[in-house]
């Protein structure tokens, strides 16, 4: 037998190296991270009393910036009804004709920040205070009608903010015969003052519970790498690589996220009927009602994504800090 024969034979006798194709990487790719995903979900039901300490605690920790979240978009909706006068009074001068007075009320009909004029005679703001007041037949007495005519001026939406209702109010004063102008514009400077504080307060206390969150999920992240030290030398003995060893790390991480934020979207419901019997209470006194806004679906999806989000986050500050430094001895 020649020697090119015999070569030949151990050429076709020698086991053949097959590259994986991409889509076979890919495809292998995607099963082993659906594999972890699982898998770690069902290993943190191992020990279910410190799962549910844990998804407990992180519940709470992101309820309360979900509360503070709806509690800011209520107040937002309310200054948004009180963050206007709804009428200005305009004082008359007493001794001004009818005439005029028709005339001056159709210049303001005139006006693009004008809704609505209403007018009170002489006579009718003397009889409307004897009604309230109770000094009716002293006010018989009187020589003469001491109340000025007023107009009730409804500004449109435009006219109702801050800055709107400034400018009509410099407007008003210029005209001729009227006497006073009448509209509390500070309260709405320290309503929405009030309201940029709370937000301010919301964000603070909001970026600080985050915080505790991702301290407490990069914790338990680290008990259970060092609880599965053993393991994870062996897998490193086995050759396995710690992009292979982190993922079950950071799905539980995730998973930690979820169920926290599951939690906190309960807690949240609840504390926010519990609150909205006392503000139902609140607002009958003032004959005004009021429902209370849940968190609507784009909140809910919001919170979802971003509580996993975050456990993935801790996990992976765990496990870049932890992991590399477990080597086999």
């Amino acid at each position: 037998m020649s020697e090119e024969s015999e070569k030949s034979k151990v050429l076709s006798g020698s086991p053949r190296i097959t590259k994986i194709s991409l889509i076979g990487q890919v495809s292998a790719f995607f099963r082993y991270n659906i594999h972890a995903l699982f898998t770690s979900f069902s290993a943190l039901w191992k020990t279910p009393f410190a799962t549910c300490m844990t998804a407990a605690v992180l519940g709470i920790a992101l309820s309360l910036p979900c509360v503070f979240n709806v509690i800011y978009k209520n107040i937002e909706r309310g200054s948004a009804q009180w963050n206007g006068a709804s009428e200005i009074n305009l004082f008359l001068k007493k001794n001004m004709p009818e005439q005029q007075i028709q005339v001056l009320i159709n210049k303001l009909a005139l006006y693009d920040d004008i809704h609505l004029v209403t007018y009170i005679s002489r006579h009718q703001a003397l009889e409307e205070f004897k009604k309230m007041s109770g000094f009716s037949k002293s006010l018989n007495y009187l020589d003469e009608n001491p109340f000025p005519a007023v107009l009730v001026v409804i500004p449109t939406e435009a006219g109702k903010n801050l800055a709107g209702n400034r400018l009509l109010v410099s407007k008003l004063k210029n005209e001729e015969g009227v006497d006073l102008v009448s509209v509390d514009i500070e309260w709405i400077a320290k309503l929405q003052a009030i309201v940029s504080l709370v937000v301010d307060v919301v964000i603070a206390i909001s970026t600080l519970l985050l915080i505790s969150v991702l301290l407490i999920l990069s914790n338990t992240i680290r008990l259970n790498i060092l609880n599965q030290r053993v393991k994870i030398e062996i897998f490193k003995l086995l050759g396995a690589t710690n992009n292979y060893i982190q993922r079950p790390y950071l799905y539980a991480g995730a998973w930690y996220g979820f169920l926290g934020g599951l939690l906190a979207w309960l807690l949240t419901i609840v504390m926010v009927k519990w609150l909205q019997g006392g503000v139902s209470q609140l607002m009958s006194l003032y004959q005004i009602k009021y429902n209370i806004l849940m968190m609507d679906a784009k909140d809910v999806v919001l919170l979802i994504i971003i509580a996993p989000l975050l456990g993935f986050v801790a996990s992976y500050i765990s496990v870049k800090q932890y992991l590399v430094k477990i080597e086999p001895k």
